[in-house]
């Protein structure tokens, strides 16, 4: 790793990171990857009262995808879900001081895996049921 290519912000992230690690009993969870470079990203979040109570983050890759991942959660801990899920990579890339050009796919691994998580969690959980039409028949038993 060639410290030039990071500020100290994303070596601190990286050296550092935080809410790594397995969340147990998560509400959600999603794994994206990029096939070109490697990088695997697994973020888990606990959501009660409609925010982002706890999130953790596993990630095998390098250093600006660990820091991008340890960014992305503490930018989502806290949020409502709608907020968390307007996170983007610029608002990633941004908050750690700016990725060098060639990282910054890394920060589209960690938004997209926080939007993922939260379009799972909306899947399982905020799903309403689908009330009949006016006219339809019901059939009770």
């Amino acid at each position: 790793m060639n410290n030039v290519d990071y500020n100290a912000n994303i070596l601190d992230h990286f050296k550092n990171p935080r809410n790594m690690g397995e969340l147990k009993n998560a509400d959600a969870e999603a794994t994206v990857g990029n096939p070109s470079c490697g990088d695997v990203m697994k973020i888990m979040i606990k959501v009660s009262n409609n925010k982002i109570e706890n999130i953790k983050f596993q990630t095998m890759g390098c250093a600006a995808a660990i820091a991008t991942s340890s960014m992305a959660t503490e930018l989502a801990k806290r949020k409502t879900l709608d907020e968390a899920e307007k996170i983007t990579n610029k608002d990633v890339s941004l908050a750690l001081g700016k990725l060098p050009p060639i990282k910054e796919h890394c920060s589209n691994l960690a938004a997209d895996a926080l939007k993922k998580a939260i379009a799972n969690y909306k899947k399982n959980y905020n799903e309403s049921p689908k009330l009949p039409n006016k006219g339809d028949s019901l059939n009770m038993i």
